[in-house]
């Protein structure tokens, strides 16, 4: 257990990261004094002959977009079983449905790898003010916190926008909680305040800690998610709450009033429970040891439905390998679907994967991961450290998607999940979306179906499909000069 503080927090800043290419405040035009845009290093030329995979291209597309299946299985995961969190029952079962449905796709060695995980309950939660005005607010805990007693923590609130506010109260906070009431800016830049908030407000005494949830808007609903906490300062609870929430404690503490809070958490850790990774295959027809993988992560959090995070990215990619296997395309190279369990609160999915395939890793080609919803699709995000020759091939490739508006190789991408086996060389790459309203329903209750668009959905299986394949049955490896 005293590993999964960092886990989480590596994780987070990974994720963070796929998401630090899209524009997030004004850009060079806006900025008359920002240093000039360093010349792009030339890219040599693309070895991959596109013309070749034109048809089948054509077809994928095609078939993605005349069916409902991909739409059906995520209905069936979100409605039928709902949020996974791990070490829940819903995850189990979500686990042997999965495993069920692979395997009459005719998939090929379908199989769960066994994995540890932690397992955070949430339990039964509250908050209420109790001064000026009595009310309840809206909050959910956040992964990993610690509890209260059973009477709850009751206590003075004091709002700071920010860690250096917090810095000059300093002392004056011991014995209160500490509301950080910090504007979206953008999920890296803000998503500090719900991993470090906790122990940055312990170290000053406070009792416990609420976050503003991280997100641009707000119908009263809180973000959940995962927090980190500083192995040499106390443990404290600490919940997220709605925007509407810190900025009703931010009016009442600049008009000098002192609301009095209430919070109550039951959340725990019980002892690590077993999950595993969900796996699939489309053998390859000549090189059936090379590996292009895909996937996503299966857990989610323990509220709304986990639609878009990550129910859909596992969708995408499952159907990616059914729908080859449908249209007989079966390419060079095996295709391997990979739903990783624990992303959320641990990062023990991705680890385990590269734990267990590591003799294997060489002959890893790509990997793809989907975790940034289901929407619009625009193209890859490749990992900045990826080959050149891998990126000219890649951007050839994405050619064969212009029709759909997702030939788009950003500079920068990857995943998590796929960051383990990335930091043991594995090209990596995210399948980026147009995501302007992800972080509206990010780790909320309102993460449910009906925010997923059907077309939207299968165009991010078009386009995974055409990627997965095409890299997968090139004649020479990716990044073959």
């Amino acid at each position: 257990m005293r590993l999964l503080p960092l886990l989480v927090l590596i994780s987070t800043l990974i994720y963070a990261t796929a998401f630090a290419q899209r524009p997030q405040g004004p850009g060079p035009a806006a900025q008359p004094f920002a240093s000039p845009t360093p010349t792009p290093t030339p890219l040599p030329p693309p070895t991959v002959k596109i013309d070749r995979y034109r048809p089948a291209a054509a077809r994928i597309i095609g078939a993605a977009l005349t069916s409902d299946r991909a739409y059906a299985r995520l209905a069936h995961l979100t409605d039928h079983i709902g949020h996974r969190l791990s070490g829940s029952k819903n995850l189990e079962r979500a686990i042997e449905w999965a495993l069920a449905e692979m395997k009459r796709d005719g998939l090929d060695n379908v199989r769960a790898e066994k994995v540890m995980v932690p397992h955070w309950v949430r339990g039964e939660e509250s908050l209420e003010m109790l001064t000026p005005v009595p009310q309840k607010l809206q909050m959910l805990g956040l992964g990993n916190s610690v509890g209260t007693l059973a009477e709850g923590v009751s206590a003075e609130a004091v709002v700071v926008r920010n860690f250096g506010e917090l810095e000059r109260l300093g002392e004056q906070v011991r014995g209160k909680i500490v509301v950080y009431n910090a504007p979206f800016t953008g999920y890296g830049a803000t998503v500090v305040y719900r991993l470090q908030g906790a122990s940055r407000a312990a170290r000053y005494g406070a009792v416990a800690a609420l976050v503003r949830s991280i997100g641009p808007v707000s119908l009263q609903t809180p973000h959940t998610g995962g927090m980190n906490y500083d192995a040499n300062q106390p443990k404290i609870p600490v919940a997220a709450i709605t925007i509407e929430t810190a900025e009703l404690l931010q009016r009442m503490n600049d008009r000098g009033e002192r609301p009095t809070l209430r919070l109550k958490m039951e959340a725990k850790f019980l002892p690590d429970a077993e999950s595993a990774n969900v796996i699939a295959e489309l053998k390859g027809s000549e090189k059936p040891d090379e590996v292009v993988l895909i996937g996503g992560h299966f857990d989610s959090w323990d509220v709304g439905q986990g639609a878009h995070d990550d129910g859909g990215g596992c969708i995408v990619a499952w159907e990616a390998a059914r729908l080859l296997k449908e249209l007989g395309l079966r390419p060079r190279r095996t295709i391997r679907v990979v739903l990783y369990t624990n992303e959320e609160n641990g990062l023990r999915g991705g680890n385990a994967y590269r734990d267990a395939h590591r003799e294997e890793i060489p002959k890893h080609i790509f990997a793809i991961e989907s975790d940034s919803g289901v929407f619009r699709p625009e193209g890859l995000g490749l990992a900045a450290t990826a080959p050149l020759q891998a990126r000219s091939n890649l951007q050839e490739i994405a050619k064969l998607l212009s029709g759909i508006g997702a030939d788009r190789i950003a500079a920068t991408g990857g995943g998590a999940d796929i960051g383990p086996i990335m930091r043991e060389g594995v090209i990596g790459a995210s399948l980026d979306v147009e995501g302007d309203h992800y972080f509206d329903i990010h780790h909320t209750p309102a993460d449910t179906l009906d925010k997923v668009n059907p077309r939207e959905l299968a165009l991010c299986v078009a386009t995974m499909a055409v990627m997965a394949y095409t890299v997968a049955d090139m004649p020479e490896a990716l990044n073959h000069r």
